[in-house]
């Protein structure tokens, strides 16, 4: 095979191994914001945060209704309490996302990247 030829195909090969290691990091982050309360899901998005911390600034934080990922409505007793919740869940996982990303990028070879764990 034309040298070339074989550097496009492991350069291709590695293109879509990182691609998909990048694609399974981004799921295990967008899973590890998923938070629950009172039996109620909530996915953790910067609008959630931004909203709750709102409502938390003006006073309005006891007996406040929200609604989850499953259009069901809970009451938050404490939404002080569920608003410093979100903000570990969210920086823990959005920490162990820039971690492993930065791991990813480190490896240079498609064994390493197959090698790679990603938990």
């Amino acid at each position: 095979m034309d040298e070339r030829l074989e550097k496009a195909l492991e350069f291709s090969n590695y293109m879509v191994t990182l691609n998909n290691q990048k694609r399974i990091i981004k799921e295990k982050y967008y899973e590890d914001l998923v938070y629950f309360k009172n039996g109620c899901q909530f996915t953790i998005t910067k609008e959630l945060i931004t909203f709750v911390g709102f409502l938390v600034e003006k006073g309005n934080d006891t007996d406040v209704i929200l609604v989850d990922d499953n259009d069901t409505p809970t009451k938050i007793q404490d939404l002080a309490e569920f608003f410093d919740d979100i903000l570990d869940v969210y920086f823990t996982a959005s920490n162990q996302y820039n971690n492993s990303y930065d791991e990813l990028k480190k490896k240079r070879r498609v064994e390493k990247l197959v090698d790679y764990d990603t938990e």
